[in-house]
């Protein structure tokens, strides 16, 4: 399994990096875990328009999901070819009507033709060669972080959440966990929110992770503050996710 980085900054794009956005393959699959501001131009450096056969998003909130209106332009208007077949994506309940909203037009209404919409819930399935399970966890709007497993191996995602036990039972063993880390320890502190690098790394510790890599670092906070919290308190081995760079499972 290959996890590559597409976009990690959190809340808005950094001037290195666009917003949440992983591509994770296996066996000639690729699901794409998120599509933030913007992803799409970012994903085109590692893997072609129409290639993959998936799309999970995490939440509704901007910085994960808005980029899918312009990747409903590259779908449903492909030059020469038509519009592609219907893409599964697995999103809250009314992830539909949110994108359709954010795009803002009358041709919106073609979306379902290109976006085959699927809503998430606590749950286990298989999808192409993975296995996967997601829980839900706490955020101001209904969010779900995802485990994606395959061939033995294990990638969890925290998408973005508070401290939560189910986040921990959820990453329990996983070889890389990549845990959000938005706040900074010792700075904010608001519920059910986000985690800091303290926060995520004895999430990691409790969890057990093979590997820790933190993401959604906003563009005002300094990642290595973060990175020497969460290594206070994770023996592991534990880095910065960075745009572009692919990892192995």
């Amino acid at each position: 399994m290959k996890l590559t980085v597409v976009g990690c900054s959190g809340s808005f794009p950094s001037a290195e990096s666009a917003c949440s956005s992983y591509l994770v393959e296996a066996d000639g699959f690729q699901l794409l875990l998120d599509m933030g501001n913007g992803a799409l131009g970012e994903l085109q450096r590692h893997t072609g328009l129409y290639d993959l056969d998936a799309v999970f998003l995490s939440h509704l909130h901007a910085d994960h999901c808005i980029d899918m209106c312009a990747y409903f332009v590259a779908r449903y208007y492909r030059h020469g070819d038509g519009p592609c077949d219907a893409l599964p994506v697995y999103g809250p309940e009314g992830t539909q009507q949110r994108l359709i909203t954010a795009y803002g037009d009358s041709s919106a209404e073609h979306m379902p033709e290109v976006f085959d919409f699927r809503t998430l819930k606590e749950d286990a399935f298989d999808l192409g060669p993975f296995r996967i399970r997601t829980v839900r966890v706490p955020h101001p709007v209904e969010a779900y972080a995802i485990r994606v497993e395959h061939d033995g191996r294990s990638l969890t995602y925290s998408g973005d959440t508070g401290p939560c036990p189910e986040l921990d039972s959820l990453a329990a063993g996983t070889d890389l966990y990549l845990c959000e880390a938005a706040f900074t320890h010792g700075k904010e502190n608001i519920p059910d929110l986000h985690l800091n690098g303290r926060e995520a790394g004895e999430s990691a510790r409790r969890a057990g992770a093979g590997r820790l890599l933190l993401t959604h670092i906003p563009p005002w906070t300094d990642p290595r503050t973060n990175l020497a919290d969460a290594r206070e308190v994770y023996d592991g081995p534990a880095a910065l996710a960075e745009p572009g760079v692919t990892y192995t499972v």
